[in-house]
C-alpha cells in the first residue's frame, strides 16, 4: 500500500487516513517539554553500559535506532506512546550514549543477544518491536532467534536484503575505513555545531548526511534536527556500516512467526524502497505501507502519520 501524505489513500488500516498531512511535528512537539535525564539511565550487562530511555507504563513497546542514530530518533513516538504503553528506546552500542563493546566488536547477532539480555534485565518478557534501518535489521533477528521475545515487529526502512554484499555500500565502506579520520573529524565537527547548524536551513541541505537520510532536511524543526545531528559522531558509525552488509537472513525470514508491518519512504537514498515488497514476499503475516516524498526516516518525517499507522497496529 502506497500513501501519500497530502493526500488521503484508501488504507487496511483505518485511523490513519485522518492523520494530518505535515512534513515533520505539527505544532510544538511534547517532547520538549519532557525532562529526559529523569527517564535515562545505564544498563550494566557483564560490564558493558547500555543507555536506556523509559517512560510509560502499559504493553512494552520497545524502539531500536538505525546506523545514524540514537535513542533520539523516537522522540515523537516516546512521548505519543507513554500514556498507554511503557515505552523504551535503546543506544546501541557504540552509538549514542552507549559505548563500544570492550571485546568482541559489534554485529548484527550480537546486537540481537544484547538485546534479549537486556529484556531479562528490565523484567521484559515480550515486547512490540519498533526497528529503523540496522535496527530493524537486529529486530528481525531477535524475532527469528527469540521468537518468544517479539510479540509484534514493525521494520522501518530495514537493511538486510540488498544491502547485502551491495556493492556500492562495500566501496562506501572501503573509503570510509580509508578516510576513517577525516570522516570522523567532519562528523565531530558538525555535532560539535549542532545547534549552529540546526538554525540555519540551507546548511541542513547542504550536510551530506541529513540530505541523505531526509526528503527535506530544511523543514525539520530546528530542535529536532540539533538532536539528529548530535547522533552524527557515533563511535560505532563505521564498524555500523559493516554490520548491514556482511550478514544474510534472507532465507531465514519465513521463520518469524509474529504479525509485522514494514513501513518506508518512497523517496528512500539508503535502503531501495523495492526491498518493501521483497519483504512483504519473505515474512508470513506482514504489509507494507510506502510513504510518498519521504526518505529513509519515516518516523522522523512523517510523525503524525506514523504514529497514527503504528497506534491502529498495535491496537489489531
Amino acid at each position: 500500500m502506497n500513501v501519500n501524505p497530502t493526500a488521503p489513500a484508501p488504507s487496511p488500516l483505518p485511523g490513519l487516513d485522518d492523520a494530518p498531512s505535515v512534513y515533520g511535528p505539527q505544532g510544538r512537539s511534547r517532547w520538549l517539554d519532557v525532562d529526559w535525564r529523569t527517564h535515562q539511565r545505564w544498563v550494566i550487562l557483564d560490564g558493558q553500559p547500555i543507555n536506556v530511555v523509559e517512560l510509560g507504563e502499559g504493553p512494552p513497546l520497545l524502539f531500536l535506532h538505525g546506523l545514524i542514530g540514537r535513542w533520539t530518533h523516537w522522540v515523537e513516538q516516546l512521548t505519543a506512546f507513554a500514556s498507554s504503553h511503557r515505552v523504551i528506546a535503546v543506544d546501541l552500542p557504540g552509538f549514542g550514549d552507549s559505548p563500544l563493546p570492550a571485546q568482541g566488536g559489534i554485529s548484527v547477532p550480537i546486537y540481537a543477544r544484547t538485546i534479549e539480555r537486556l529484556m531479562e534485565a528490565l523484567n521484559l518478557s515480550a515486547a512490540a518491536f519498533v526497528g529503523h534501518s540496522m535496527g530493524g535489521f537486529t529486530s528481525v533477528e531477535l524475532a527469528i532467534n527469540f521468537p518468544e521475545r517479539v510479540e509484534r515487529l514493525v521494520l522501518v526502512s530495514p537493511a538486510g536484503l540488498s544491502t547485502y554484499n551491495n556493492p556500492r555500500s562495500l566501496l562506501l565502506l572501503s573509503q570510509a575505513r580509508r578516510f576513517k579520520g577525516i570522516f570522523n573529524r567532519y562528523h565531530a565537527l558538525v555535532a560539535a555545531h549542532a545547534e549552529l547548524f540546526a538554525q540555519r536551513p540551507r546548511l541542513r541541505r547542504w550536510e551530506p548526511t541529513t540530505n541523505l537520510v531526509t526528503r527535506h532536511p530544511d523543514r525539520l524543526p530546528a530542535p529536532f534536527a540539533a538532536e539528529f545531528v548530535w547522533g552524527l559522531a557515533a563511535p560505532g558509525f563505521i564498524d555500523g556500516i559493516e554490520v548491514t552488509l556482511n550478514y544474510d537472513y534472507r532465507d531465514r525470514l519465513g521463520e518469524i512467526a509474529c504479525p509485522t508491518l514494514i513501513v518506508w519512504g518512497a523517496r528512500d537514498k539508503v535502503v531501495t524502497a523495492r526491498d518493501a515488497a521483497e519483504y512483504e514476499r519473505l515474512i508470513p503475516n506482514a504489509r507494507k505501507v510506502i510513504f510518498e516524498d519521504t526518505g529513509h526516516m519515516a518516523m522522523i518525517e512523517r510523525p503524525v502519520a506514523f504514529n497514527a499507522l503504528l497506534e491502529q497496529f498495535l491496537s489489531e
